[in-house]
C-alpha cells in the first residue's frame, strides 16, 4: 500500500478516537467505562497486565516488556508486583520516586522508553483512553471539577475516589467561562505523545548555574502581566514546566542524582502529597509516576550526604542488574545487530552464543560450594541440565550473592568489538573465533579494566573458547554421520538391549543365526567410558538407566535418544570417536582425493542446509575442527 495512503487512513482513525462533550456527558460515560478514571500508577499497572502475563517455573513473564527486555524477568516481575501494582492499589508506595539502580547498558532506559511508548499506545485503546478538561495546559482531570463536600456522594454513586483540587487556572475559567456551571465545562480525550508533551515528560538536568526551575514547575509569562494586571493572575503564567505536561502521565527524571537541590524539593511534595508550587499560587494538584535512573556508584554517594535523608524514605529503588543467562544475552545481540546496519552480515552459528558465554561469566561471581565452577554455573543459570545439580542448587546460587549481576561487560562492548570484526574482516562472514579475538584485543583499549580484571577477563575468554571447541566438534561430528539421529537412536538401543540383558542377568538373541549370546560388555564399555564412568561404577549406573526406563514406562511415556543427558551425551561422543579418523583425514588433507572432496562437499551441504551455515563459515569450521584432531 502507498506510503501516503497509509498516512491517511492513520489520520482517520485518529479522527474515530476524537470526542468532545460536557462535564454531563463524562459523568455518563464513566457510568459505561469507570475505568477512564484511573489515576496515573493504575494506568501503567493496567497497561503492562493488558498486554499478558505468563508464568514459568514460578516466575511471571509480562508481555509487554518480551521483545525488547531479556533475562530480567525477575528483576521486572519485582518492579511490577513490589511497585506497579500496589502503587494501582493507592497504597503508600506511590508516594515514592521510582529509582532504577544498575549498571551501564542493563536496560534501565530502555525500560523507561517502553513505558513512555506504550503509554502514547495505550491512550489510543478503550482500556486505556484519557479525558481532560479541555483547554487545560495541564490536561487535568475533569473529576476537579466535583466540589469536596460532594466528593463522598459522588463516590458511593460512582464507586471511583477523587483526589486533587482544581488547578487555579481552571477554578479561573469555570467562573469566567462558563459561569460557574460545572456541568457544562468541555471535556475532550487527549492522547499521551512526548513530542507533543502531552501526559509524558522528560527532564534532564544541565550546569546548575543556568538551569531554572521553571523548566520544572512552568514561569511567569512577563509579556501579559500588563494585560492581566498581576503576576498572580493564572493566566499570566506559562504551565509549561515538565511537571505540568507530565500530569496524568508519566515523567522521566534523567540524572536525577546529579541534580541541583531545589529541584529536588519540588519532588518532595509531588510524591508525598500529589501537588508542587508554582509561582504566586496555591498548591498545584499532578497525579504523574516519576522515574528516574541511575548506576551504583552515583546512589552510594547519594546516600552517604546525609543533607538528603528527606528524600531517602520518598524513593524506592528498584536493581535492574544485567542478565545472566546466556541464551538471552544472546537475543540481546542479534536485536542490536538486527537494528544496525551491518544485518545483512552473515554470522556463523554459536558466534553469538560464545560471545554471550564469555560475557556471562564476567558478570557472575564465583560459587561458594567447592563443587561446582563458573561454567556449571553458567549453565545452571541458562536453564541447562548439569548432572548431579537441580532448580534447589539454582536458588541457593542466586542466594549467595544478591548484588550478582551489578557488574562485568556491558552488552554495548561486545556488539561494539562484533561491529570492528565486521569492519576489519571485510567479508560477508564472520565466526566465533574472529568474535573472542576482537573480545581479546578489545580488552586493552577499554579504560576501566584493570590489569587484574583483564587476566580474569582472558581466562573468561579461554572458557568460552572450550566451550566453542566442543561446541564446534559436536556440529562436525553431526554432519559427518548420515542420518545422525538414526544412527544415535540405533545404537541407543542396542545400549539398552544390552544393560537390560546385563542387569536381568539374562542373554541376548542374534538376529542373524538366533543363537542365545552374553550381553557385549564391549560395546557398553565403549559408550559408558565416553562420559568417564569407571568399572566399578558401571554396574551403578546401568542399574539407573533401567529405573529411569521403568518411571518413563508407569507415566505412559516412551524413552528415547532425549531422555538421559548423559547416555546421549555418550552416544554422541562414542559415534565421533568411530569417525574421529575420517573426520580428521577429510578435514585437514591439504590435496583431498576424489573419495575425500565428496565427503568434504556432502558435510559443507549437511552444515549450509541443516544447521544454518554458509559456504565460507562452514569451510572456516571444518578446518578448525580438523586442526583441533590433529593437535
Amino acid at each position: 500500500m502507498d506510503i501516503l495512503k497509509k498516512i491517511e487512513m492513520y489520520r482517520e482513525e485518529e479522527e474515530k478516537l476524537r470526542w468532545e462533550g460536557s462535564f454531563a456527558d463524562y459523568l455518563q460515560l464513566l457510568k459505561e467505562k469507570p475505568w477512564v478514571a484511573q489515576s496515573a500508577h493504575s494506568r501503567v499497572y493496567n497497561m503492562i497486565k493488558d498486554a499478558g502475563i505468563e508464568e514459568e517455573n514460578g516466575t511471571k513473564r509480562y508481555k509487554f516488556f518480551c521483545n525488547q527486555l531479556f533475562g530480567l524477568e525477575e528483576a521486572l516481575e519485582r518492579l511490577v508486583e513490589e511497585y506497579f501494582h500496589p502503587a494501582a492499589k493507592r497504597l503508600d508506595v506511590r508516594k515514592r520516586i521510582l529509582l532504577l539502580m544498575g549498571p551501564v547498558s542493563g536496560g534501565k532506559s530502555t525500560l523507561v522508553t517502553m513505558l513512555k511508548r506504550g503509554l502514547e499506545s495505550y491512550s489510543h485503546s478503550d482500556r486505556g483512553s484519557i479525558f481532560a478538561i479541555k483547554g487545560c495546559p495541564m490536561h487535568e482531570d475533569p473529576l476537579h471539577l466535583i466540589p469536596h463536600h460532594l466528593r463522598t456522594d459522588f463516590q458511593e454513586d460512582y464507586g471511583i475516589r477523587i483526589e486533587g483540587n482544581l488547578s487555579p487556572l481552571n477554578m479561573m475559567r469555570l467562573e469566567q467561562e462558563y459561569a460557574g456551571r460545572i456541568e457544562d465545562v468541555l471535556v475532550e480525550r487527549i492522547f499521551f505523545s512526548e513530542d507533543k508533551r502531552t501526559g509524558i515528560g522528560t527532564f534532564s538536568p544541565s550546569d546548575p548555574k543556568s538551569q531554572d526551575i521553571a523548566d520544572l514547575t512552568g514561569s511567569i509569562d512577563f509579556s501579559t502581566i500588563a494585560e492581566f494586571g498581576s503576576e498572580s493572575d493564572p493566566r499570566a503564567y506559562r504551565f509549561d514546566g515538565e511537571l505540568n505536561k507530565a500530569n496524568r502521565g508519566m515523567m522521566e527524571f534523567q540524572e536525577m542524582l546529579k541534580c541541583d537541590e531545589k529541584f529536588l524539593w519540588h519532588l518532595l511534595s509531588l510524591t508525598q502529597e500529589g501537588n508542587f508550587k508554582a509561582g504566586r499560587f496555591a498548591l498545584i494538584s499532578a497525579d504523574e509516576l516519576i522515574v528516574a535512573h541511575t548506576n551504583e556508584t552515583e546512589y552510594r554517594s547519594f546516600i552517604s550526604n546525609k543533607k538528603n535523608e528527606a528524600l531517602h524514605s520518598r524513593i524506592i529503588v528498584m536493581p535492574i542488574p544485567y542478565n545472566l543467562k546466556v541464551s538471552q544475552e544472546e537475543r540481546i545481540y542479534e536485536k542490536m545487530i538486527n537494528e544496525s546496519d551491518v544485518s545483512d552480515v552473515h554470522i556463523a552459528p554459536h558466534t553469538l552464543r560464545v560471545a554471550a558465554m564469555f560475557t556471562i561469566l564476567t558478570r557472575l561471581k564465583e560459587p561458594k560450594k567447592g563443587d561446582i565452577d563458573l561454567v556449571k554455573k553458567m549453565r545452571l543459570y541458562d536453564g541447562e541440565n548439569v548432572e548431579g545439580f537441580n532448580s534447589a542448587d539454582v536458588d541457593e546460587l542466586k542466594k549467595e550473592y544478591p548484588d550478582e549481576g551489578m557488574s562485568g561487560i556491558d552488552p554495548r562492548y561486545v556488539i561494539n568489538r562484533i561491529s570492528s570484526t565486521i569492519i576489519r574482516k571485510e567479508v560477508p562472514s564472520i565466526n566465533a573465533l574472529d568474535v573472542l579475538r576482537s573480545l581479546k584485543d578489545g580488552l586493552d583499549q577499554h579504560p576501566s579494566i584493570t590489569n587484574d580484571l583483564r587476566e580474569r577477563y582472558m581466562n573468561y575468554i579461554s572458557s568460552a573458547r572450550k566451550e566453542y571447541d566442543n561446541i564446534a566438534k559436536n556440529e562436525v561430528q553431526k554432519a559427518f554421520v548420515y542420518s545422525y539421529e538414526e544412527s544415535a537412536k540405533t545404537l541407543m538401543n542396542n545400549y539398552l538391549d544390552n544393560v537390560e540383558a546385563y542387569c536381568n542377568k539374562s542373554k541376548l538373541r542374534d538376529p542373524l543365526t538366533g543363537e542365545e549370546i552374553n550381553p557385549d560388555e564391549k560395546l557398553m564399555r565403549s559408550i559408558e567410558e565416553q562420559i568417564g564412568i569407571s568399572e566399578n561404577a558401571k554396574k551403578a549406573f546401568r542399574e539407573e538407566i533401567l529405573i529411569r526406563i521403568s518411571a518413563f514406562a508407569r507415566k505412559g511415556k516412551r524413552f528415547d535418544y532425549n531422555s538421559h543427558d548423559r547416555l546421549r551425551e555418550a552416544i554422541q561422543k562414542k559415534l565421533f570417536a568411530d569417525l574421529k579418523d575420517v573426520v580428521k583425514i577429510t578435514t585437514s588433507s591439504k590435496t583431498p582425493d576424489e573419495q575425500q572432496l565428496k565427503k568434504i562437499n556432502e558435510v559443507v551441504a549437511r552444515l549450509i542446509d541443516e544447521h544454518g551455515y554458509n559456504s565460507t563459515s562452514a569451510n572456516e569450521l571444518l578446518r578448525y575442527v580438523g586442526s583441533l584432531l590433529n593437535r
